[in-house]
């Protein structure tokens, strides 16, 4: 089975969007690269040069290992490392860092507690994007973990043009999109109006954002999972159903 001739909106940051496409290239799709968040970095919080003094460091996402990891190297020593999904992980232990605390199974906060449980007296840094979720952190708090913040990045909607994504949709090029976050999917809609996205299967990693996809109008809505893998996999087998 493979994804030979479809067309696949990819809508991550540009920076984590390239990895995705060839995955998808090599099943044969066609990777149409439209990043809906560019990441920009906020200067570094304090924080981050008091890692050493945390006995946990949190990472919500890859775009916080990326932002955040050249200011922690060396890794502080006795200090553990958590992710949120395996994307954040495998950023993480490509900087040699591990082991690394992280869900089983599921890419979000509600997967991460389910992990962190011993935390009472323990002091955790959670590095996110500016206005992230509450979750994580008051939860850790609520258990007894001494909890602080390193927000080092904001998620902002690019300037982009969609013409050419419009053109390859009138050409019937296009045949299913895939968005990451909420914040992803609002952003795409504001970029390029309700119609375009509303036409196309919408794949998305969990069921957070896919009730969230109902609640903006998307007809047809397919929960993949956090991992690429999953994510692959999903959109090979959806091709491959009778009609």
């Amino acid at each position: 089975m493979s994804l030979a001739g479809r067309g696949i909106v990819v809508t991550r940051p540009r920076e984590l969007a390239e990895p995705f496409a060839r995955l998808l290239e090599r099943r044969g799709a066609r990777a149409i690269v439209f990043p809906a968040i560019e990441i920009q970095p906020l200067p570094l919080p304090a924080a981050l040069a008091r890692a050493a003094e945390f006995d946990i460091v949190v990472f919500v996402s890859p775009s916080a290992a990326r932002v955040a990891l050249p200011a922690l190297s060396p890794w502080p020593r006795g200090v553990g490392a958590a992710a949120v999904g395996s994307g954040t992980r495998r950023e993480l232990e490509r900087a040699g860092i591990a082991p690394v605390i992280a869900p089983s199974a599921g890419a979000d906060s509600e997967a991460l507690l389910r992990e962190m449980q011993g935390v009472r007296g323990k002091r955790v840094l959670i590095v996110r994007g500016e206005g992230g979720r509450a979750l994580l952190g008051e939860t850790l708090a609520v258990r007894g973990a001494n909890v602080e913040y390193a927000e080092c990045y904001r998620r902002v909607k690019p300037a982009t043009d969609p013409a050419a994504l419009f053109g390859a949709w009138r050409a019937g090029q296009l045949h299913a999109l895939t968005v990451s976050s909420a914040q992803a999917l609002d952003n795409f809609i504001a970029m390029t109006g309700p119609e375009l996205p509303a036409a196309l299967p919408l794949f998305v990693p969990h069921e957070r954002v896919c009730a969230h996809a109902r609640s903006r109008g998307q007809r047809e809505v397919v929960v993949a999972g956090p991992g690429d893998d999953e994510m692959i996999e999903r959109l090979v087998a959806y091709f491959d159903e009778p009609a």
